[in-house]
């Protein structure tokens, strides 16, 4: 024998009514269904409530969409006579719904029990119309008040059932049925009771749960089962957690600290009647009746995950006592939870240090004043000689709950909260876990629930994907390669490796876009074309932290001072950051210490690889160094591209501008070849590899040998310098016929040492690494104390648009890897 209750989605369209009908006439269900608990139509009770509230106001509210609604649905199922006769009792119910309106409009006063009476009007217009619809199916029904069985107290609006007179009462009712034989299906009124008094009640917002439990305690069910729109208990709220999984088999208390804590499936409170009576509650989808559910039971079978779950208890505010008055002093405890008991306030939480000094407990914000004062007038005396301080009250907060049997059992689970929690910068106000293990409760800022909840779901039942949520700006020639490289390997990463790119902001210098579901890589730049909107840094930055997101990453692919000043914002927001823009680590020290320091204290990721020879290893291969423990005596490098192109070449078959003009025109040298040769990019990325060491250098400090002479940059365009450049040939082929002579080359070199930085020209011999270097490669070479004798060496591509992004799209890759 089964209870079967249908909720307001399931019975309020005619779709529903049909599936309702193939499951009651199904083999599991024929014949053992001793009572269907049904809800209002959908959106039935809030209308009813806005009627009550337009009584309230005077004036009588129009009654005849809800009529039309039910002789609507019921004139799609029923005959001309059935059809009458259901009209007719449908008048009857509003003839009396009509008569207390109207005595609400004239005391202009809505009290709680009158609203209740008012609300249940929707359950009984439902079970009327239904139990009409099943007979004409030839499914025998009739509707049943429950008011007349279900016994209450008088806490209007969420009364709580008298065990012992409602169970005799149910039992009472269905022997008499039982004893006339051939009784039909009774279609109970969920939601709805009455109090000993005869008065009407109401059990709270999806009270029509507990009401199917209470008939299925009652009367010894086999299972109640609870139909519904969704497809049983997930693992979060699939409306702000993606990927949410569903929750096959949960323990009883597992699911009362879910539903506690605000998962909608399912009222709390119903869990409660079958646990006595050990009655298992399955949770099914009328929409998918061949979906396997959730089914709650006394002993659910380990979880496959750490925890079975993540709920979210959305707006509370934090009430908070303290001072030294407290520690030691017995009763404490029990003043301040009976001042609020005294004023009936709920508490939905609690947390005290171990010190005695504070005790909090989350509350509901409207509670908030009263809370307050309740604990000023118990601790007057406390609070006037100052051994405890007034109390305070935090709002706007949220609680995550994260709940599951196995927490028992299973060490790291705390850490592994917290871990996701803090790594994606979400503060953490207050902390509770029972004994029972089977709940770990953090209370958080209400504006960083969806990133909480994603963060720590994935961490537990995606434990193996790792995701980054980027943010890319600058879509130019290194932007644009980043974008097409995620694009046609992020399926491989995410199936070989577990790691998957969701680009969820993109910018180019006109144009900008945001997509919390993802964006295409490959059509990012089409996309900003057709549906950007303008372009503006300080925008994208407040939308980026607005968006509010897990793991992530900010992206600069530009050369922009600007985008590099905002670095600071974006990791004080708990955003990684990744670029090969040098701007910000070859500005001000001051800068470059305050962005490496955040990174390193509030451990979110910053990461700039590619500032230094695109997608070489240099700058990790340094801090590996240092972390291992040695220390860099000295690093010599060749730095820049074009003057590696330039010098590597320059073998007397062609005049020193010759060389410039064919670097010019491959794509070597900047509009300018100038910019190249006045050698401020390779002092940069010195001075970064400087700082990287720990020399505190500031970009005026390092010493520059100039290559060209002073009349080639005082020429007034390209044309002109190269003119000029020309006239300095004679002075560079006597510079490197000198070297040949002694069986050297040329070489524009970086040193760094001993706490400087400096650029020059120099003559390189037999043996030296840099003999080896063709076309624009780069080259490290760094001596350290292990590498004393034989240095480690680094020598590869450090231009072009194809490594660098390389670089940047693996720094990328290591933000992932930092993800638990």
């Amino acid at each position: 024998m089964l209870i079967a209750k249908f909720g307001g989605t399931s019975v309020g369209s005619a779709e529903g009514i049909e599936r309702i009908l193939h499951i009651l006439r199904d083999d599991a269900h024929r014949g053992r269904t001793r009572a269907v608990v049904v809800s209002a139509f959908s959106k039935v009770t809030d209308s009813l409530i806005a009627l009550a509230r337009e009584a309230e106001r005077g004036k009588m509210p129009d009654l005849a969409p809800l009529r039309e609604r039910h002789l609507d649905m019921a004139s799609r199922f029923l005959s001309q006579g059935a059809l009458a006769r259901t009209a007719a009792a449908i008048d009857g119910l509003l003839s009396e719904l009509h008569t207390l309106s109207a005595g609400i409009a004239a005391l202009r006063e809505l009290s709680p029990r009158a609203l209740d009476r008012v609300m249940g009007f929707g359950e009984r217009l439902s079970a009327l119309t239904l139990a009409a619809i099943f007979s004409e199916k030839s499914l025998p029904a009739e509707a049943l008040d429950a008011r007349g069985l279900v016994v209450t107290d008088g806490a209007f609006g969420k009364a709580r059932f008298l065990e012992a007179e409602t169970y005799r009462n149910i039992r009472a009712y269905f022997d008499r049925l039982a004893a006339g034989g051939n009784s039909p299906l009774q279609v109970v009124t969920g939601f709805i009771g009455a109090t000993p008094e005869g008065i009407p009640t109401t059990l709270g917002r999806g009270g029509s749960d507990l009401s199917a439990a209470i008939f299925g305690a009652a009367l010894g069910a086999e299972v109640v089962e609870i139909w519904t729109d969704v497809d049983g208990i997930l693992t979060s709220d699939p409306r702000m957690v993606k990927g949410c999984l569903l929750i096959e088999s949960i323990s009883y208390e597992e699911a009362m600290e879910l539903s506690h804590f605000g998962a909608k499936v399912l009222y709390p409170p119903t869990i409660q009647p079958s646990l006595e009576k050990n009655i298992p509650i399955w949770i099914r989808n009328t929409f998918r009746p061949e979906g396997p559910g959730t089914r709650i039971v006394r002993d659910a079978g380990p979880s496959p995950f750490p925890i079975r779950g993540i709920s979210l208890y959305s707006g509370v505010s934090l009430l908070r006592l303290q001072g030294a008055g407290m520690v030691g002093v017995a009763g404490f405890s029990a003043r301040f939870f009976g001042a609020l008991a005294r004023r009936a306030i709920n508490v939905i939480l609690i947390t005290q240090s171990s010190s005695e000094y504070s005790i909090c407990a989350a509350i509901l914000p409207a509670d908030a004043a009263s809370a307050e004062e309740a604990l000023q007038e118990e601790f007057a005396g406390e609070i006037a000689r100052g051994i405890i301080d007034a109390p305070i009250t935090e709002g706007d907060l949220s609680i995550v709950a994260v709940v599951g049997a196995r927490m028992k059992r299973a060490t790291g689970v705390s850490g592994k909260v917290f871990h996701a929690l803090g790594r994606n910068g979400i503060n953490v106000v207050a902390i509770a876990q029972g004994s029972s293990e089977l709940n770990i409760s953090a209370v958080i800022s209400r504006q960083d629930e969806a990133k909480a909840m994603n963060a720590v779901h994935e961490a537990f039942f995606f434990s193996g994907v790792r995701s980054v949520n980027l943010f890319l700006v600058g879509l130019g020639l290194i932007g644009g390669t980043l974008a097409e490289q995620i694009g046609s390997h992020k399926d491989m990463l995410a199936a070989e490796d577990q790691i998957r790119i969701n680009l969820v902001g993109a910018a180019n210098s006109k144009k900008m876009l945001f997509d919390g579901d993802g964006l295409d890589p490959v059509t990012i730049k089409e996309r900003l074309k057709s549906d950007g909107q303008p372009y503006r840094l300080d925008a994208f930055i407040e939308r980026m932290k607005a968006m509010n997101l897990p793991n992530a990453a900010f992206c600069d692919c530009t050369a922009s001072e600007d985008v590099a000043g905002v670095y600071a914002e974006a990791l004080g927001a708990a955003i990684a950051v990744v670029t090969p823009n040098k701007r910000a680590n070859a500005g001000p020290l001051a800068r470059y210490l305050a962005l490496t320091g955040s990174s390193r204290e509030r451990g979110i990721p910053y990461l700039y690889e590619t500032t230094v020879c695109a997608g070489l290893p240099v700058i990790s291969t340094l801090r590996d160094l240092f972390h291992s423990g040695d220390r860099v005596r000295r690093i010599e490098a060749v730095l820049s591209g074009t003057l590696s192109f330039i010098f590597n070449n320059f073998d007397g078959s062609k005049p020193f501008s010759a060389l410039v003009r064919e670097a010019k025109e491959r794509g070597y040298t900047e509009p300018d070849p100038r910019d190249d040769l006045n050698a401020m990019d390779a002092a940069r990325k010195a001075l970064i590899l400087a700082r990287e060491c720990g020399f505190p250098l500031e970009f005026s400090s390092v010493a520059i040998e100039p290559i060209l002479p002073a009349a080639c940059f005082e020429a007034p365009d390209t044309e002109a310098f190269f003119r000029e450049l020309e006239k300095a040939d004679a002075a560079f082929e006597v510079r490197r016929a000198a070297a040949a002579a002694a069986g050297r080359v040329l070489r524009y070199m970086a040193v760094i040492e001993e706490g400087s930085a400096r650029l020059a020209l120099r003559e390189e011999g037999a043996g030296s690494p840099f003999l080896s270097l063709t076309d624009s490669d780069n080259i490290v070479v760094i001596r350290t104390d292990r590498y004393a004798t034989l240095p480690m060496v680094i020598k590869g591509p450090g231009a072009g648009a194809q490594v660098t992004a390389g670089g940047v799209f693996a720094d990328i890759v290591r933000i992932a890897r930092t993800l638990v």
